[in-house]
C-alpha cells in the first residue's frame, strides 16, 4: 500500500521512515529532471528561435501565396480562358452542320481568326485551366474530322474528364482514330475503355457496337458476341440496337 505524508504525520517505525524518505528523494529527482528538461527546451528554443520563426513564416507565406494565386490569378485566368473558348467552339459547332465549308470552319476553330484564339492557342496560353482541358477535347475531335488521326490521338489523350459523356467520347474518338490508322487491336482497346468509362444509353451502346464489329474483324467472335448480346439485353431500343440480331448471328457463326 502506498504511504503518503500528512501534515503532522510521524512514521510509526524505522521501515516506514525509510520508505517516506525514499519517496521524497524520488519525487525530488523527478522534479529536478523536469526542471532540467524544461531548461534545455527553453535553451534550444532560444538558440533556434530564428530558424523556428523562419519555418513558421515560410509556411504562412506559402499558404497566403496559394490563396492569393487561386483568388487573384487562377480564378481570373479561368474566366478569361472560358470566354476565349466560346469563339472557336462556335466554329466547331458550325462545321458539324455545314458539310460544304466544314474544313475551313474546322481550321478556324483550331487556329482562330480576326485576333481571336483558336483551340490550339487556348491550350498553349491557358495551361492548367478547365478551358484548356476542354480545348484539348475539341481540338482532338476537330483533327479527327479533318482525318489527321495522329494529332487527334495526341490531343484526346491529353484530355482528362470524369464526365460520363465527354470522357467516353474522348476514349471512343481515340478508338476511331486507330481504326482509320488500321490498328485494330489499339482501336478495340480504346472502345473497351470507352465502354468501361460510364454506363449510359448514349455512349455505351455506341461503343459496344463498334467494339463488337472490331472484335469480329479480329476473329474474336466470342468477345464480339458478348458486346452484341449486351446491346440486345440492355439497349434494344437505341439506334445501335437496330439490326443487332444480324450481328449476333454473325458472331455465332
Amino acid at each position: 500500500m502506498a504511504t503518503y505524508k500528512k501534515r503532522g504525520f510521524k512514521p510509526k517505525n524505522k521501515a516506514e521512515e525509510d520508505q517516506i524518505e525514499q519517496m521524497e528523494s524520488t519525487t525530488a529527482e523527478v522534479f529536478q529532471t523536469l526542471d532540467e528538461s524544461a531548461s534545455k527546451t527553453e535553451a534550444w528554443v532560444q538558440k533556434n528561435q530564428n530558424y523556428i520563426l523562419g519555418v513558421i513564416g515560410a509556411i504562412a507565406v506559402g499558404v497566403l501565396a496559394y490563396l492569393g494565386y487561386h483568388q487573384f490569378i487562377q480564378k481570373p485566368k479561368e474566366a478569361t480562358a472560358a470566354n476565349e473558348l466560346f469563339y472557336p467552339q462556335q466554329y466547331f459547332d458550325q462545321a458539324l452542320s455545314n458539310e460544304t465549308a466544314k474544313d475551313s470552319l474546322f481550321s478556324l476553330a483550331l487556329n482562330g481568326a480576326e485576333g481571336k484564339f483558336g483551340f490550339l492557342d487556348i491550350i498553349e496560353e491557358y495551361k492548367g485551366t478547365k478551358a484548356a482541358n476542354l480545348a484539348q477535347y475539341s481540338a482532338g475531335m476537330t483533327y479527327l474530322n479533318l482525318q489527321q488521326y495522329d494529332e487527334a490521338i495526341a490531343h484526346l489523350e491529353n484530355f482528362s474528364s470524369d464526365d460520363a459523356i465527354l470522357g467516353a467520347m474522348a476514349k471512343g474518338g481515340i478508338g476511331d482514330a486507330f481504326t482509320q490508322l488500321n490498328q485494330p487491336e489499339d482501336a478495340l482497346d480504346y472502345y473497351e475503355k470507352a465502354i468501361a468509362h460510364d454506363n449510359n444509353g448514349f455512349t455505351t451502346p455506341r461503343f459496344l457496337r463498334k467494339a463488337g464489329i472490331m472484335a469480329l474483324n479480329l476473329g474474336q467472335k466470342e468477345k464480339a458476341l458478348g458486346f452484341f448480346e449486351r446491346i440486345k439485353e440492355e439497349y434494344p431500343e437505341t439506334q445501335d440496337g437496330v439490326g443487332i440480331d444480324a450481328l449476333i448471328g454473325l458472331a455465332k457463326n
